[in-house]
């Protein structure tokens, strides 16, 4: 799969997720067979205000190599500008959000609220092609809500201005995350046009990637919630996409995650704002395991790395014994 000139072997992404897919889970998602992990969702409008904080959010250190950074907002001209101006080597494209279905964003003309706006859509992809040199692509929903679906269009005129690739989640912005993500749509969309289409929804194991893949033709496969407290399940699309056997982590595998997740955040943003962080991580890693409901009501009281590495260990080798 290629985007510009970038090739993919299997085009196994991880999708932009605010609060989420910072440095330190972006790392992880890598080591376990991730090609390419998108940054948090970034303000093109904080950008232009120099904001300190939304400048966080574009760190990419060597050991990651190269990451996509999507950009929100409405405004073409900014937002080619922003891009421009932020430009490094260790970008390897630049999205656009025109997916994100959060109130604050989508009631600020932004993220999802784009795709009512075709014409725009096409003068900021137009934009931001005309002063970059690395690939413009763009996320979008299904549509805005059921009695406006309208992917295809907004693909086509996409492509039509200049994008290199567009990831389609099939649900409305109206659906949020509930019911099932509509993959129709995202066969609809691979066969509407010629750049390549990323496949984006319920992707929670291997086995739906490779229906994913069957139904709609995509060419890409881009997980969001499904790698949330589960960065191996790169490993597991990976080895389901080569016809190959995947064992899935053991306790000792989890609480391996866990620590390295910890110690890799709190090298990257000091140890408060790490353990701030890490909870929603905590929350999700520890979903399922027995006694859970215990093991979790403790995390999330405690405040210090040694007290949360010490509580892990002996957990963890209590939930060994019994298993």
């Amino acid at each position: 799969m290629e985007i510009g000139h970038l090739d993919f072997i299997h085009g196994l992404f991880m999708a932009p997720m605010a609060g989420t897919t910072d440095l330190a889970f972006r790392l992880l998602c890598k080591e376990q067979g991730c090609e390419l992990a998108y940054t948090e969702m970034v303000s093109a409008k904080a950008l232009s205000f120099d904001n300190d904080k939304t400048k966080t959010l574009l760190e990419i250190d060597e050991q990651e190599g190269m990451a996509a950074v999507q950009l929100f907002g409405s405004e073409p001209e900014l937002l080619a500008e922003m891009a421009e101006k932020i430009d490094n080597p260790r970008i390897a494209l630049f999205d656009v959000n025109m997916g994100c279905p959060v109130p604050k964003i989508v009631n600020n003309g932004e993220g999802s609220a784009l795709m009512k706006n075709p014409d725009l859509v096409g003068e900021i992809v137009s934009a931001m092609v005309k002063r970059l040199k690395k690939p413009v692509t763009i996320k979008i929903r299904k549509g805005f809500d059921q009695e406006h679906i309208n992917a295809v269009e907004i693909a086509k005129i996409a492509e039509s201005a200049g994008a290199a690739a567009v990831a389609v989640h099939g649900r409305t912005t109206r659906q949020f995350y509930s019911g099932k993500a509509d993959w129709e749509i995202i066969r609809q969309v691979k066969e509407a046009v010629k750049i390549p289409v990323i496949g984006n929804g319920d992707i929670f194991s291997g086995e739906a990637a490779l229906q994913i893949k069957e139904i709609t033709g995509c060419d890409g496969i881009m997980v969001a919630r499904g790698a949330e407290g589960n960065p191996w399940i790169f490993a597991e699309i990976k080895n389901a996409l080569e016809g190959k056997d995947y064992q899935k982590p053991s306790l000792s595998d989890r609480r391996d995650m866990i620590l390295k997740h910890l110690q890799i955040s709190i090298d990257k943003k000091g140890e408060f704002s790490a353990m701030q962080e890490m909870k929603k991580h905590l929350l999700w890693y520890t979903k399922g395991l027995p006694g859970a409901t215990v093991l979790r009501r403790q995390l999330m009281e405690m405040k210090e790395k040694e007290a949360v590495i010490d509580y892990l260990h002996k957990a963890f080798a209590q939930m060994e014994s019994v298993d």
